[in-house]
């Protein structure tokens, strides 16, 4: 790519959803240096949006002058007003201003909205064909039908931004995808890795949260404690890559250094590394399809003592097994199992069930409305909030006391 291409990259407008989050942060720093390097008008912010997080979103826009700002929680307007008089930047609020601030002329939409309300927003930028730097894979899961449909309908590009599917967006030779035999995500096993079930079954919100390796939110860090994350991504891989469930696999890679290996037929493997920073593929993600400096350390191969490699333990870790469990079911077995695991984390960290109880109820929840998971998925985004509605229901009922 020439400097040219580079400056054509960077020039183009950017809204952040969930900017006040750790990836939306993260994206703020990739800009910032990016002003610094390829000059002030680099990724021009055209909207920022959060949730409830007042008082950073108005230092944010302060710093980075966007058209609009929308805050989720519309009780939270009038604060978020008075914190931005006299700047000129409009504000909205509401879950429908968040998508229409989806909706808004920027080349760049950064999808780092966690969850399930990600959904919206995200369909609404890919209808409209923007670059897509997919940083939640929870709406792929959930609506993988809905997403794909209005996808191949629209001019939109998607790359992952989640450092294992991005580090695969990066090796995959997408003219050779009959060759490839297995693709394999690697996941550092998080703060639990070489805990035994019993010790597990006392474990705090706050030691589920201590990743060893990545700097994540609280939600985030749960499900790489769970190695729920490692599941929903499996799904993500099928959807987004669309291989067989039976070319997907999982390592656990505790050092975090290599983040995807594609196996060829002809008994090539590619791999990718880097630091664990998210900076890295959220750099790759707004230049695409160029490539620009970001903030994260390098890697230095001779300062490596050694990368090891071992299979995950689905029975200390089911969520593992569910996931690939509900891959296999498919229909809306995928949906279920997302709007579960959302409620049960929360029900955690709320301490009101155990970190074990997050699987317990996720697969009591798939129990109980299993009859969603034959057929076909939700084809519209209606469909999908029903099922979600009723799994979110269904879940909330399995974390009770004997759930704990």
């Amino acid at each position: 790519m020439t400097a040219g291409a580079l400056q054509a990259a960077v020039a183009r407008g950017l809204t952040v959803l969930g900017s006040t989050g750790t990836i939306g942060r993260a994206t703020l720093d990739v800009v910032r240096l990016a002003r610094e390097r390829y000059g002030e008008g680099a990724f021009p912010i055209e909207a920022l949006t959060a949730q409830r997080n007042v008082a950073l979103l108005a230092q944010q826009a302060r710093a980075f002058r966007p058209q609009i700002v929308v805050i989720g929680d519309e009780r939270m307007q009038d604060e978020l007003t008075r914190a931005l008089a006299g700047t000129g930047i409009a504000v909205a609020a509401g879950e429908r201003a968040i998508e229409e601030a989806a909706d808004r002329p920027a080349g760049i939409v950064m999808s780092a909205i966690v969850g399930a309300a990600g959904l919206a927003p995200t369909l609404a930028a890919v209808r409209r064909g923007a670059l897509v730097a997919l940083a939640n894979k929870e709406c792929v899961v959930a609506a993988s039908e809905v997403f794909r449909r209005e996808l191949a309908k629209s001019r939109a590009t998607v790359i992952p931004v989640d450092s294992e599917h991005n580090a695969a967006f990066q090796i995959i030779d997408l003219g050779a995808l009959h060759a490839i035999e297995c693709l394999t995500l690697t996941a550092s096993g998080g703060p639990f890795r070489t805990w035994t079930t019993e010790r597990m079954e006392t474990a705090t919100p706050d030691e589920a949260v201590a990743h060893p390796n990545w700097s994540m939110g609280a939600k985030i860090s749960v499900d790489s404690a769970t190695l729920m994350n490692k599941g929903l991504e499996l799904i993500e891989a099928h959807v987004l890559f669309g291989l067989a469930e039976e070319q997907l696999d999982i390592v656990i890679h505790a050092q975090s250094i290599v983040h995807c290996l594609v196996a060829y037929a002809d008994g090539s493997v590619l791999a990718h590394l880097s630091e664990p920073d998210m900076r890295t593929p959220i750099a790759h993600a707004l230049a695409w399809p160029s490539r620009m400096a970001s903030p994260s350390p390098r890697l230095d191969p001779a300062a490596l003592s050694g990368l090891s490699f071992e299979r995950p333990d689905s029975q200390r870790f089911p969520c593992l097994r569910l996931a690939r469990h509900c891959l296999q079911t498919g229909g809306a077995a995928p949906t279920i199992l997302n709007a579960a695991n959302e409620v049960a984390v929360e029900a955690f960290l709320n301490r009101r069930i155990g970190f074990l109880g997050i699987a317990r109820a996720v697969e009591r929840t798939l129990e109980t409305i299993g009859r969603h998971a034959n057929g076909e998925a939700p084809a519209t985004l209606e469909d999908v909030l029903a099922v979600d509605a009723e799994a979110r229901i269904r879940a909330w009922e399995a974390c009770g006391p004997a759930a704990a």
